[in-house]
């Protein structure tokens, strides 16, 4: 018979040493403060922003056509679809 603690399981820390490493993770951890109701979030600044053909440029043209044939829309065909087949608009 195996006394408690004799298995080939590694043994977990004991309750005392997991309530030091919680009160030091606690006291170690810096957060950030919560807006209130009455303070709006940081809006960013659209102004400064460069224009979007800049910023695709930037992409390597192997990147952009990579992303272009996994993401684009491809028409294989065009059916007619019975009007039955459609919600109706509300």
């Amino acid at each position: 018979m195996l006394a408690r603690g004799d298995t080939d399981a590694p043994m977990g820390p004991g309750v005392e040493e997991e309530a030091a490493f919680f009160a030091a993770q606690r006291a170690t951890e810096t957060t950030r403060p919560a807006s209130g109701p009455g303070e709006p979030e940081e809006a960013p600044d659209n102004n400064n922003l460069p224009p979007l053909d800049t910023l695709v440029n930037r992409i390597p043209a192997e990147a952009r056509a990579v992303l272009d044939e996994l993401f684009r829309a491809k028409f294989t065909t065009v059916r007619r679809v019975p009007e039955t087949a459609l919600k109706p608009q509300r």
